[in-house]
């Protein structure tokens, strides 16, 4: 069984509230989240993942409101929020979507899903090698590995991201890598600035089709090339760069300790 896990919270520090913006008259950035990926044939469960913080308690009212299933754990350590949530729901196989990818593609998610299961891997993503647009990322990867991860994984990066520990090899796992057929990973449609909020919102407006995929968008950026500058300056990876800092701040400390 394949149980989507969605991360989702308030507390962005780059853009707080974010998956409770509204992109069209009646949807939040959650909201697009989870109608993309019900458009999936692969998925059997949908859990959207979220804090045990006051602040989150909005997200499980929303989960609530489509009858989709919520589990509150850590605010910090996703990665334990992950295992604990994976237990509860019995989950053999975990697929890891971020809230922050309201456009995220259900054909790329079967994509991942199906050489998953029909190659001999036990992580697939279409992020190890970059060929995708920033947005449109998709990992899946077995429960054993998750709790091998969980047991082991204690930097800071690890723990808040989840698969830097299995990503860089750390475990001894097979790994495997969805290539995308053309090289799109320089556009970017996820959620971290206001500048994005402000692109997604003209892409969901200029597209009317549900779900929107990736050959919708680049097709609407073929017709209209200002689109594509209107977030091209914001940094790769400014969340993962702050972890990486804290890992560098924990060994230091050890270092000193020691």
């Amino acid at each position: 069984m394949i149980v989507c896990i969605i991360q989702a919270r308030t507390g962005s520090t780059r853009l707080p509230g974010k998956v409770l913006m509204k992109l069209d008259e009646k949807n939040t950035v959650l909201d697009y989240v989870i109608n993309q990926l019900s458009f999936s044939k692969l998925i059997d469960k949908m859990v959207i993942a979220t804090t045990n913080l006051e602040q989150d308690d909005v997200i499980e009212d929303i989960a609530n409101r489509l009858k989709i299933q919520c589990f509150r754990g850590d605010s910090d350590d996703v990665l334990d929020r992950y295992y604990q949530c994976a237990i509860k729901f019995e989950a053999d196989n975990i697929l890891r979507i971020t809230s922050d990818c309201p456009l995220i593609d259900p054909e790329i998610v079967d994509k991942v899903i199906t050489m998953y299961l029909t190659k001999d891997y036990d992580y697939v993503s279409n992020t190890l090698i970059k060929t995708f647009p920033v947005g449109t990322d998709v990992e899946v990867f077995s429960f054993e590995v998750l709790k091998s991860t969980w047991n082991n994984a204690k930097l800071p990066s690890e723990r808040e991201h989840v698969t830097p520990y299995i990503r860089n090899k750390k475990l001894n796992c097979r790994l495997g890598n969805f290539l995308n057929d053309k090289k799109q990973e320089n556009y970017r449609w996820t959620l971290d600035r206001k500048e994005d909020l402000i692109l997604i919102k003209k892409i969901v407006q200029n597209i009317n089709k549900r779900p929107i995929l990736i050959k919708d968008i680049m097709e609407l950026f073929s017709k209209n090339q200002n689109l594509i500058n209107i977030n091209l300056h914001i940094p790769k990876n400014e969340g993962m760069m702050k972890s990486l800092e804290k890992d560098e701040i924990e060994q230091r400390k050890k270092h000193e300790e020691n």
